[in-house]
C-alpha cells in the first residue's frame, strides 16, 4: 500500500491570489514529469503522486499544490508559497489559492541543507526506486514521508552521505518515492532524465 498525498503536519494556510513570481519554469517541469509518468495521480485510491519546488528566497519557496497530480496541465493557481516552517512543532505556513504539497517539509529542508539549490523533484517510479535503492543517498525505511522524522533524515543524509554530489535522494519507507534538487529546475530534473535514459 502506498502512503501518499496527505498532509501530516499543521498546515497554517491563508487564501490568496496566485503568486506574482514567474512560475514558467515550475509549469514546465512538472507538466513535462507528468508526461513521463513520474507525477500522476493513483486512480485505484485516488490520490495525486509528486511535485516540484523553486525557491524565491530565505525559507520561502514556491511548490505545486496537494492533490494536483491528476491535473493534465497545471496553471499557476495550483501552486502554493510556503513562507515559513517549524520542524520541531511539525508547522508549515502557506499562502495561494491551493494548500502546499504534503512533501513541503522535505523540500524545505534540502533547501535548508543545500543553500545552493533552488529547485527540488519529487516523482514517483518504482523501476528508478528499485534500481537506485541502497545504492545512492536513502533514507531509513520506517521514516514516514511529510513528516520531521523525514525531515530531520534529510538533515541526516547531508550529514553522512554524498547527497550533496549525487544530488538524489530515495526513500525507502515512501515506496516509488525519489527526490532529486539542482541550482534549477532544469539542473534537478536532468538528474532524473539522465537515470532513465
Amino acid at each position: 500500500m502506498i502512503d501518499e498525498g496527505y498532509i501530516k503536519f499543521q498546515c497554517h494556510w491563508e487564501k490568496a491570489t496566485t503568486s506574482q513570481e514567474d512560475l514558467s519554469e515550475l509549469i514546465l517541469w512538472r507538466n513535462k514529469l507528468l508526461q513521463m509518468g513520474l507525477i500522476g495521480h493513483y486512480s485505484d485510491i485516488n490520490v495525486g503522486f509528486g511535485n516540484v519546488s523553486q525557491k524565491i528566497e530565505g525559507k520561502q519557496f514556491i511548490i505545486s499544490g496537494t492533490q494536483t497530480g491528476h491535473i493534465e496541465h497545471i496553471r499557476p493557481e495550483h501552486f502554493a508559497t510556503v513562507t515559513d516552517y517549524n520542524i520541531s512543532t511539525n508547522e508549515v505556513w502557506c499562502n495561494g489559492p491551493v494548500k502546499a504539497s504534503s512533501e513541503s517539509m522535505t523540500h524545505a529542508m534540502i533547501y535548508e541543507n543545500e543553500p545552493l539549490a533552488a529547485g527540488v523533484i519529487h516523482i514517483h517510479s518504482k523501476a528508478l526506486w528499485k534500481q537506485l535503492i541502497n545504492k545512492v543517498s536513502t533514507t531509513k525505511k520506517e521514516i514516514p514521508y511529510g513528516t520531521p522524522e523525514m525531515a530531520n533524515e534529510i538533515t541526516r543524509l547531508f550529514n553522512e552521505t554524498e547527497v550533496k554530489t549525487q544530488k538524489i535522494i530515495v526513500m525507502a519507507g515512501h515506496e516509488e518515492g525519489i527526490l532529486s534538487f539542482g541550482a534549477c529546475l532544469k539542473e534537478a530534473g536532468g538528474v532524473i532524465e539522465n537515470l532513465i535514459h
